[in-house]
């Protein structure tokens, strides 16, 4: 008989649930080992890490939200249907009736508007998502309305209504139970101290038990109005050590394990063990600064292109830890461009660089973060650049050393990552394709400011109309062909896409893992 080798997992099963408890996972529970120690809030106005985001997903809803059926989708939530007046900067949603809290009060529109104003008046980390639509703790109780069963949300600002909505479906968008978290308020927090040690959603589970560091007990919510969820529950065990996830996971103790390195998920060698692969949203870029003389010829990015050995790469050092991707807005999320027209081919490479007269060989410094696998990655490039004439002299660092050096624009070449803040394309575009004040005293947390690339303002005007465009279909096309430019014409040659892999018992199936944290489901997971 298998044997759990934490008491505290142990004390965990042994609590009603669905059934008697087992000895060993019981059918109706997942049981998923996994580094939660990062959790420093689970408050969705104040919910800010990995961990955090997971939960607040599964145990909150928002008017419009990407789901498990489909992550690419941006579906109905809490609202069944919504009008927009782009002229008049208002969208207006009618609530579902039948959504109900955890507690058994009935979702109103109440809940939405105070929920979405306690975010604002808070001013917690991840308020600036939605103070991007011009809420202010003064303004927004005049800017998020209701009237019966619909919510009217007011922005300034020229946005699209897609952006609008990017924003809404956003971790700090989602609905709490008002009247219950205000039964709670001390001392003016709005519930506050109390909602990060309990839950008050109405997603497809609900929170039975938090132990910050040690576990989380989810219990499924069978009145969900998309359905109760495939499991009855769910446990994350915290297990910090990589190696005693694996053996936990070999033992039959759990059913998943979520932090195995690459190196582990190699060595696992039973049959009733799977391993499933998840893109991620971080890209993995290289970059020139274009304070640096020798790097500022377009045909030193363009032969660049031709110099990374993106499948060497991939088949080795960075092995199920990124795929080839070439544009800035990662794949898996609508305006995605997917198209990967670059390959290693150094004589290609020499051949550009011979036409535009650039004369070689061009010595370059490349910071990168030392650690695994970005130093590996640097020298893979060092190695295949030099093919070309290119030659990196590897600068290495801590990760805070390498990113000031990085806001400060005093690197040459600088090889690095980078994630949306939210699920919208302009959170990449803004990044990599804009750029209207190149001056040292207009700083601006991007990739274009921080390698001084000033960027054509045809292009700043291609980034700001696709802001700002009102039909959906032709804002994505928009976007995709600011991608399309940025892959040919940009000094920032965008390589990788992070994936994730997770190592699971073979009877598991239904697990979805999107792109970021905020889209980790458990809903549709089954045990078979």
């Amino acid at each position: 008989m298998k044997t759990l080798k934490s008491a505290l997992l142990a004390s965990a099963l042994a609590l009603p649930l669905a059934g008697p408890a087992l000895a060993e996972t019981p059918a109706g529970l997942l049981v998923v080992a996994q580094n939660i120690d990062d959790i420093v809030a689970i408050d969705p106005a104040q919910a800010y890490e990995f961990t955090s985001g997971e939960l607040v997903t599964n145990l909150y809803d928002r008017l419009v939200q990407y789901d498990a059926e489909d992550p690419t989708v941006l579906a109905p939530g809490l609202a069944t249907e919504w009008e927009t007046d782009a002229e008049a900067k208002t969208i207006t949603f009618t609530l579902r009736e039948d959504a109900v809290f955890h507690s058994g009060n009935l979702v109103r529109a109440e809940d939405v508007t105070g929920s979405l104003a306690r975010v604002i008046k808070l001013d917690k980390t991840p308020a600036f998502i939605l103070a991007q639509l011009g809420w202010t703790p003064e303004t927004v109780d005049e800017m998020v309305t209701s009237e019966g069963n619909t919510v009217t949300i007011r922005y300034e600002g020229e946005f699209s209504p897609a952006f609008v909505l990017n924003v809404l479906a956003a971790r700090p968008a989602s609905i709490v139970d008002m009247a219950t978290v205000m039964e709670h308020e001390t001392d003016g927090d709005m519930g506050n101290a109390w909602l990060n040690e309990n839950a008050a959603g109405s997603g497809p589970f609900s929170l039975q038990m938090y132990r910050p560091a040690e576990l989380v007990r989810l219990k499924a919510n069978p009145d969900y109005f998309k359905g109760a969820p495939k499991i009855d529950g769910l446990i994350l065990q915290h297990v910090a050590e990589a190696a005693t996830q694996q053996l936990l996971l070999e033992q039959g103790d759990v059913d998943m394990a979520r932090n195995l390195t690459p190196d582990q998920i190699a060595s696992l060698s039973s049959d009733e063990i799977k391993v499933e692969t998840f893109p991620q949203a971080a890209v993995h870029f290289l970059s020139f600064n274009q304070k640096t003389e020798s790097l500022t010829p377009p045909a030193v990015w363009e032969a660049a292109r031709y110099l990374v050995d993106y499948t060497g790469m991939t088949d080795s050092i960075v092995d199920g830890q990124m795929e080839i991707h070439q544009a800035f807005w990662p794949k898996g999320f609508p305006g995605s461009y997917d198209e990967t027209p670059y390959s290693y081919d150094p004589e290609k490479a020499k051949q550009i660089l011979d036409e535009a007269g650039i004369e070689t060989p061009i010595t370059v410094s490349l910071d990168v973060i030392n650690a695994a696998p970005f130093t590996d990655m640097a020298q893979s490039l060092q190695a295949s650049f030099a093919d070309a004439g290119i030659n990196f002299e590897i600068l290495p660092g801590t990760g805070s050393q390498v990113i000031t050096k990085y806001r400060e624009r005093s690197h040459e070449a600088m090889l690095l990552y980078w994630g949306p803040d939210f699920m919208d394309p302009h959170s990449n575009a803004k990044a990599f394709a804009y750029n209207s004040d190149n001056s040292d005293d207009a700083y601006a947390a991007t990739t274009t400011w921080r390698n001084a690339w000033a960027v054509p303002e045809e292009m700043n005007e291609m980034t700001r109309a696709a802001l700002t465009e009102s039909d959906p279909e032709k804002r994505l096309e928009m976007y995709r062909e600011l991608q399309k430019r940025t892959q040919e014409e940009s000094p920032i040659v965008v390589m990788f896409q992070a994936s994730y892999q997770v190592a699971m018992d073979d009877d598991v199936s239904g697990y979805v893992n999107g792109a970021t944290s905020d889209f980790v489901f458990y809903r549709l997971v089954e045990k078979n």
